[in-house]
Protein backbone atom coordinates (compact mmCIF):
# COMPACT_ATOMS: atom_id res chain seq x y z
CA UNK A 1 0.00 0.00 0.00
CA UNK A 2 1.39 3.53 -0.86
CA UNK A 3 2.17 6.02 1.41
CA UNK A 4 -0.61 8.41 0.73
CA UNK A 5 -3.13 5.38 1.13
CA UNK A 6 -1.65 4.17 3.61
CA UNK A 7 -1.91 7.46 5.89
CA UNK A 8 -5.32 8.03 4.67
CA UNK A 9 -6.34 4.43 6.15
CA UNK A 10 -4.88 5.74 8.96
CA UNK A 11 -6.59 8.91 8.91
CA UNK A 12 -9.62 7.07 8.65
CA UNK A 13 -9.25 5.07 11.70
CA UNK A 14 -8.57 8.33 13.91
CA UNK A 15 -11.53 9.96 12.66
CA UNK A 16 -14.03 7.21 13.93
CA UNK A 17 -11.99 6.84 16.71
CA UNK A 18 -13.40 9.90 18.90
CA UNK A 19 -16.17 12.93 18.16
CA UNK A 20 -13.36 16.13 17.28
CA UNK A 21 -10.14 16.17 16.31
CA UNK A 22 -8.34 19.09 15.94
CA UNK A 23 -6.05 19.72 12.76
CA UNK A 24 -3.17 20.61 14.31
CA UNK A 25 -3.70 17.30 16.90
CA UNK A 26 -4.47 15.12 13.40
CA UNK A 27 -1.38 16.35 11.87
CA UNK A 28 1.21 15.53 15.03
CA UNK A 29 -0.26 12.21 15.02
CA UNK A 30 0.13 11.43 11.62
CA UNK A 31 3.51 13.41 11.26
CA UNK A 32 2.26 15.51 8.62
CA UNK A 33 1.64 19.10 8.12
CA UNK A 34 -1.70 20.60 8.69
CA UNK A 35 -2.00 21.40 4.53
CA UNK A 36 -1.30 17.63 3.79
CA UNK A 37 -3.95 16.50 6.54
CA UNK A 38 -6.51 18.88 4.81
CA UNK A 39 -5.76 17.24 1.30
CA UNK A 40 -6.15 14.22 2.77
CA UNK A 41 -9.40 14.65 3.87
CA UNK A 42 -10.47 16.21 0.86
CA UNK A 43 -9.74 12.51 -0.85
CA UNK A 44 -11.65 11.08 1.81
CA UNK A 45 -14.56 13.24 0.90
CA UNK A 46 -14.18 12.72 -2.92
CA UNK A 47 -14.48 8.62 -1.72
CA UNK A 48 -17.77 9.43 0.18
CA UNK A 49 -17.10 9.81 3.81
CA UNK A 50 -18.85 12.88 5.14
CA UNK A 51 -16.85 14.72 7.21
CA UNK A 52 -17.72 18.38 8.16
CA UNK A 53 -14.61 21.18 9.56
CA UNK A 54 -14.85 23.58 12.22
CA UNK A 55 -13.07 27.26 10.76
CA UNK A 56 -10.43 28.75 13.37
CA UNK A 57 -7.95 28.49 15.68
CA UNK A 58 -9.58 25.78 17.50
CA UNK A 59 -11.43 24.29 14.54
CA UNK A 60 -11.16 20.47 13.19
CA UNK A 61 -12.39 17.72 11.63
CA UNK A 62 -15.49 15.47 12.48
CA UNK A 63 -16.29 12.28 10.61
CA UNK A 64 -20.48 12.33 10.64
CA UNK A 65 -22.08 9.54 11.58
CA UNK A 66 -24.96 7.61 9.54
CA UNK A 67 -23.67 8.32 6.34
CA UNK A 68 -23.17 5.83 3.76
CA UNK A 69 -20.48 3.05 3.69
CA UNK A 70 -18.21 4.20 1.10
CA UNK A 71 -15.60 1.80 -0.90
CA UNK A 72 -13.35 0.15 1.91
CA UNK A 73 -9.83 -0.15 2.55
CA UNK A 74 -8.08 -2.79 3.74
CA UNK A 75 -4.69 -3.64 4.30
CA UNK A 76 -3.56 -7.24 3.86
CA UNK A 77 -3.75 -8.37 7.78
CA UNK A 78 -7.45 -6.77 7.85
CA UNK A 79 -8.41 -8.64 4.36
CA UNK A 80 -7.36 -12.13 6.02
CA UNK A 81 -8.64 -11.40 9.36
CA UNK A 82 -11.87 -10.16 7.88
CA UNK A 83 -12.23 -13.76 5.74
CA UNK A 84 -10.96 -15.81 8.59
CA UNK A 85 -13.89 -14.29 11.15
CA UNK A 86 -17.01 -14.42 8.68
CA UNK A 87 -15.63 -18.11 8.12
CA UNK A 88 -15.63 -18.98 11.69
CA UNK A 89 -19.33 -17.96 12.03
CA UNK A 90 -20.24 -21.65 13.66
CA UNK A 91 -17.49 -21.88 16.18
CA UNK A 92 -19.04 -18.75 17.83
CA UNK A 93 -22.43 -20.74 18.77
CA UNK A 94 -24.90 -17.72 17.15
CA UNK A 95 -26.87 -18.95 14.30
CA UNK A 96 -25.05 -16.22 11.93
CA UNK A 97 -23.75 -18.00 9.50
CA UNK A 98 -26.27 -16.79 6.56
CA UNK A 99 -25.52 -13.20 7.40
CA UNK A 100 -21.68 -14.08 7.58
CA UNK A 101 -21.54 -15.44 4.12
CA UNK A 102 -23.50 -12.89 2.43
CA UNK A 103 -21.61 -10.05 4.66
CA UNK A 104 -18.24 -11.92 3.37
CA UNK A 105 -19.37 -11.66 -0.19
CA UNK A 106 -21.03 -8.04 0.36
CA UNK A 107 -16.82 -6.92 1.56
CA UNK A 108 -15.63 -8.71 -0.83
CA UNK A 109 -17.19 -6.72 -3.68
CA UNK A 110 -15.99 -3.40 -2.96
CA UNK A 111 -11.71 -4.70 -2.09
CA UNK A 112 -9.17 -4.66 -4.99
CA UNK A 113 -8.43 -7.63 -7.18
CA UNK A 114 -5.38 -8.14 -5.34
CA UNK A 115 -7.09 -8.49 -1.76
CA UNK A 116 -10.14 -9.94 -3.30
CA UNK A 117 -7.83 -12.94 -4.52
CA UNK A 118 -6.10 -13.45 -0.96
CA UNK A 119 -9.63 -13.79 0.83
CA UNK A 120 -10.69 -16.14 -2.07
CA UNK A 121 -8.20 -17.95 -1.16
CA UNK A 122 -8.70 -18.41 2.73
CA UNK A 123 -11.72 -21.50 2.67
CA UNK A 124 -12.11 -23.64 5.67
CA UNK A 125 -15.01 -25.96 7.08
CA UNK A 126 -15.91 -24.55 11.21
CA UNK A 127 -18.10 -27.16 12.79
CA UNK A 128 -19.17 -25.09 15.64
CA UNK A 129 -21.84 -26.54 18.37
CA UNK A 130 -24.83 -28.49 17.17
CA UNK A 131 -26.85 -26.19 19.43
CA UNK A 132 -27.03 -22.34 18.40
CA UNK A 133 -28.02 -18.95 19.58
CA UNK A 134 -30.91 -17.27 17.61
CA UNK A 135 -29.08 -13.98 17.05
CA UNK A 136 -32.29 -11.84 18.06
CA UNK A 137 -32.07 -13.81 21.46
CA UNK A 138 -28.67 -12.63 21.93
CA UNK A 139 -29.74 -8.92 20.75
CA UNK A 140 -32.85 -8.67 23.17
CA UNK A 141 -31.09 -10.12 26.30
CA UNK A 142 -27.66 -7.61 25.60
CA UNK A 143 -29.65 -4.84 25.42
CA UNK A 144 -31.57 -6.09 28.58
CA UNK A 145 -27.78 -6.28 30.28
CA UNK A 146 -26.77 -2.96 28.80
CA UNK A 147 -30.05 -0.95 29.91
CA UNK A 148 -29.73 -2.68 33.07
CA UNK A 149 -33.66 -3.79 32.96
CA UNK A 150 -35.38 -7.01 34.40
CA UNK A 151 -36.07 -9.63 32.26
CA UNK A 152 -38.80 -12.20 31.47
CA UNK A 153 -38.26 -15.66 29.84
CA UNK A 154 -39.18 -19.14 29.55
CA UNK A 155 -36.94 -21.69 29.79
CA UNK A 156 -36.96 -24.84 26.98
CA UNK A 157 -36.33 -27.34 30.36
CA UNK A 158 -38.94 -25.72 32.45
CA UNK A 159 -42.05 -25.91 29.94
CA UNK A 160 -44.31 -26.42 33.34
CA UNK A 161 -43.00 -23.83 35.67
CA UNK A 162 -43.64 -19.73 35.09
CA UNK A 163 -42.09 -17.63 33.23
CA UNK A 164 -38.37 -16.87 35.02
CA UNK A 165 -37.89 -13.36 36.07
CA UNK A 166 -34.24 -12.17 36.52
CA UNK A 167 -32.45 -9.10 36.82
CA UNK A 168 -29.33 -9.60 33.81
CA UNK A 169 -25.85 -9.22 34.52
CA UNK A 170 -23.85 -10.67 31.96
CA UNK A 171 -23.55 -12.38 29.09
CA UNK A 172 -20.56 -14.75 28.88
CA UNK A 173 -19.60 -17.15 26.12
CA UNK A 174 -17.57 -20.19 26.88
CA UNK A 175 -16.36 -22.92 24.31
CA UNK A 176 -18.82 -22.25 21.88
CA UNK A 177 -21.82 -21.54 24.59
CA UNK A 178 -23.32 -18.67 25.56
CA UNK A 179 -24.82 -18.22 29.00
CA UNK A 180 -26.55 -15.57 30.96
CA UNK A 181 -25.53 -14.73 34.71
CA UNK A 182 -28.20 -13.44 36.12
CA UNK A 183 -29.86 -12.84 39.93
CA UNK A 184 -33.17 -14.64 40.17
CA UNK A 185 -35.76 -12.41 41.24
CA UNK A 186 -37.96 -15.79 42.65
CA UNK A 187 -35.18 -17.56 43.98
CA UNK A 188 -33.23 -14.57 45.33
CA UNK A 189 -30.07 -16.39 44.02
CA UNK A 190 -27.67 -16.05 41.26
CA UNK A 191 -28.62 -18.27 38.73
CA UNK A 192 -26.62 -19.37 35.20
CA UNK A 193 -29.11 -20.18 31.76
CA UNK A 194 -28.00 -21.09 28.75
CA UNK A 195 -29.29 -18.77 25.61
CA UNK A 196 -30.19 -21.87 23.62
CA UNK A 197 -32.24 -22.55 25.67
CA UNK A 198 -34.02 -19.15 26.60
CA UNK A 199 -37.39 -18.12 24.87
CA UNK A 200 -37.85 -14.13 26.18
CA UNK A 201 -41.18 -13.33 27.22
CA UNK A 202 -40.50 -9.26 28.53
CA UNK A 203 -37.16 -7.62 28.48
CA UNK A 204 -38.51 -4.01 29.21
CA UNK A 205 -38.81 -4.50 32.66
CA UNK A 206 -37.54 -2.06 35.88
CA UNK A 207 -34.49 -0.60 35.88
CA UNK A 208 -32.05 -2.53 38.62
CA UNK A 209 -29.20 -1.69 40.51
CA UNK A 210 -26.45 -4.18 39.58
CA UNK A 211 -25.69 -6.31 42.71
CA UNK A 212 -21.79 -7.13 42.88
CA UNK A 213 -21.14 -10.57 41.02
CA UNK A 214 -19.87 -13.51 43.91
CA UNK A 215 -16.30 -13.91 42.52
CA UNK A 216 -15.65 -10.42 41.43
CA UNK A 217 -16.61 -10.60 36.94
CA UNK A 218 -18.27 -12.49 35.23
CA UNK A 219 -15.93 -14.65 33.37
CA UNK A 220 -14.88 -16.49 36.61
CA UNK A 221 -17.89 -16.52 38.21
CA UNK A 222 -18.71 -19.09 34.87
CA UNK A 223 -15.38 -20.73 35.33
CA UNK A 224 -16.11 -21.04 39.31
CA UNK A 225 -19.40 -22.95 38.79
CA UNK A 226 -18.04 -24.98 35.84
CA UNK A 227 -15.63 -26.33 38.65
CA UNK A 228 -18.55 -26.78 41.66
CA UNK A 229 -17.45 -23.79 43.13
CA UNK A 230 -19.11 -20.60 43.88
CA UNK A 231 -17.57 -18.46 46.30
CA UNK A 232 -14.14 -18.09 44.10
CA UNK A 233 -12.32 -19.79 40.77
CA UNK A 234 -11.20 -23.00 42.43
CA UNK A 235 -11.66 -26.46 42.15
CA UNK A 236 -13.27 -27.85 45.35
CA UNK A 237 -10.80 -31.29 44.96
CA UNK A 238 -7.19 -31.18 44.61
CA UNK A 239 -4.69 -33.57 44.10
CA UNK A 240 -1.21 -34.82 43.64
CA UNK A 241 0.39 -37.65 41.67
CA UNK A 242 3.76 -39.45 40.11
CA UNK A 243 2.71 -40.23 36.89
CA UNK A 244 5.43 -42.12 34.87
CA UNK A 245 5.37 -40.63 31.81
CA UNK A 246 7.66 -37.86 29.67
CA UNK A 247 5.93 -33.95 30.40
CA UNK A 248 5.79 -33.77 26.55
CA UNK A 249 2.65 -36.26 26.89
CA UNK A 250 1.04 -34.64 29.44
CA UNK A 251 1.23 -31.37 29.13
CA UNK A 252 -1.20 -31.28 26.18
CA UNK A 253 -4.13 -32.42 28.87
CA UNK A 254 -3.07 -30.94 31.95
CA UNK A 255 -5.20 -27.43 31.27
CA UNK A 256 -4.94 -25.34 34.58
CA UNK A 257 -2.92 -28.17 36.66
CA UNK A 258 0.88 -27.34 37.74
CA UNK A 259 3.34 -30.20 36.61
CA UNK A 260 7.11 -30.69 37.51
CA UNK A 261 9.06 -33.12 35.55
CA UNK A 262 11.13 -35.36 38.14
CA UNK A 263 13.25 -37.30 35.71
CA UNK A 264 12.98 -38.17 31.15
CA UNK A 265 9.86 -40.84 32.37
CA UNK A 266 8.22 -39.36 35.63
CA UNK A 267 6.48 -36.22 36.55
CA UNK A 268 4.80 -34.60 39.66
CA UNK A 269 1.38 -33.35 38.67
CA UNK A 270 -1.12 -31.16 40.70
CA UNK A 271 -4.76 -31.30 39.22
CA UNK A 272 -7.88 -30.32 40.52
CA UNK A 273 -11.60 -31.40 40.27
CA UNK A 274 -15.21 -31.28 41.33
CA UNK A 275 -14.69 -34.92 43.20
CA UNK A 276 -12.43 -37.23 44.02
CA UNK A 277 -13.59 -39.96 41.24
CA UNK A 278 -13.01 -36.67 38.78
CA UNK A 279 -9.13 -36.77 39.84
CA UNK A 280 -8.64 -40.47 39.86
CA UNK A 281 -10.50 -40.27 36.19
CA UNK A 282 -8.08 -37.54 35.02
CA UNK A 283 -5.58 -39.56 35.77
CA UNK A 284 -6.30 -43.02 34.71
CA UNK A 285 -7.03 -41.89 31.16
CA UNK A 286 -3.20 -41.98 30.86
CA UNK A 287 -3.20 -45.55 30.80
CA UNK A 288 0.18 -45.61 32.44
CA UNK A 289 1.74 -46.88 35.73
CA UNK A 290 0.89 -43.48 38.31
CA UNK A 291 1.46 -43.11 42.34
CA UNK A 292 -1.14 -40.91 44.27
CA UNK A 293 0.83 -38.90 46.40
CA UNK A 294 -2.33 -37.66 48.49
CA UNK A 295 -4.13 -36.17 50.27
CA UNK A 296 -5.71 -38.95 52.36
CA UNK A 297 -9.67 -38.34 50.77
CA UNK A 298 -7.90 -39.06 47.46
CA UNK A 299 -6.48 -42.33 48.54
CA UNK A 300 -9.66 -43.51 50.09
CA UNK A 301 -11.54 -42.78 47.13
CA UNK A 302 -8.93 -44.82 44.98
CA UNK A 303 -9.50 -47.73 47.25
CA UNK A 304 -13.44 -47.25 46.88
CA UNK A 305 -13.36 -47.07 43.20
CA UNK A 306 -10.72 -49.77 42.94
CA UNK A 307 -13.35 -52.01 44.75
CA UNK A 308 -16.15 -50.62 42.50
CA UNK A 309 -14.06 -51.74 39.68
CA UNK A 310 -13.42 -55.04 40.59
CA UNK A 311 -17.05 -55.93 41.32
CA UNK A 312 -17.94 -54.23 38.03
CA UNK A 313 -15.69 -56.35 35.95
CA UNK A 314 -16.71 -59.77 37.63
CA UNK A 315 -20.43 -59.14 37.30
CA UNK A 316 -21.17 -58.75 41.20
CA UNK A 317 -22.56 -55.07 42.24
CA UNK A 318 -23.88 -54.10 45.32
CA UNK A 319 -27.67 -53.79 46.37
CA UNK A 320 -29.15 -51.63 48.11
CA UNK A 321 -29.69 -53.35 51.15
CA UNK A 322 -25.94 -54.18 51.18
CA UNK A 323 -26.24 -57.33 50.03
CA UNK A 324 -24.32 -58.59 46.70
CA UNK A 325 -25.15 -60.00 43.39
CA UNK A 326 -24.07 -61.59 40.82
CA UNK A 327 -25.01 -60.72 37.32
CA UNK A 328 -25.15 -63.28 34.74
CA UNK A 329 -24.10 -60.87 31.73
CA UNK A 330 -21.53 -59.02 34.14
CA UNK A 331 -19.19 -58.28 30.96
CA UNK A 332 -21.95 -55.72 30.08
CA UNK A 333 -20.10 -54.07 32.92
CA UNK A 334 -16.48 -53.94 32.10
CA UNK A 335 -16.35 -51.27 29.93
CA UNK A 336 -16.40 -49.33 32.92
CA UNK A 337 -19.69 -47.39 32.06
CA UNK A 338 -19.60 -47.94 28.46
CA UNK A 339 -16.46 -45.51 28.25
CA UNK A 340 -13.85 -49.12 26.86
CA UNK A 341 -14.87 -52.18 25.29
CA UNK A 342 -15.58 -55.26 26.92
CA UNK A 343 -11.97 -57.81 26.58
CA UNK A 344 -14.24 -60.77 27.59
CA UNK A 345 -16.36 -61.49 24.54
CA UNK A 346 -19.54 -60.54 25.72
CA UNK A 347 -21.83 -58.22 23.98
Amino acid sequence: MSGTSSRMLALLSLLQSRRDWPGQVLAARLQVTTRTVRRDVDRLRELGYSITAAKGPDGGYRLAAGSELPPLLFDDEQAVAIAVALQSGPSTGVDLDDAAARALATVRQVMPSRLRHRVDGIRFTDSGPRLRVDPKVLETISAAVRDRRTFRFDHSEDADRPPHTVEPHAVVTRNGRWYLIAWDLDASDWRLYRLDKIIPKFAGGAVFTPRPIPTGDARTFLSALSKGSRPEDVWPCHGEFLLHLPARDIAPWLDDGDMEQLSESTCRVRIGSWSWTGLLAWIIRFDAPFTIVGPDPLIDAAANLATRVSDAASGTHARTDGSTAHDPHGARCCGLAGLAPCTRGHP
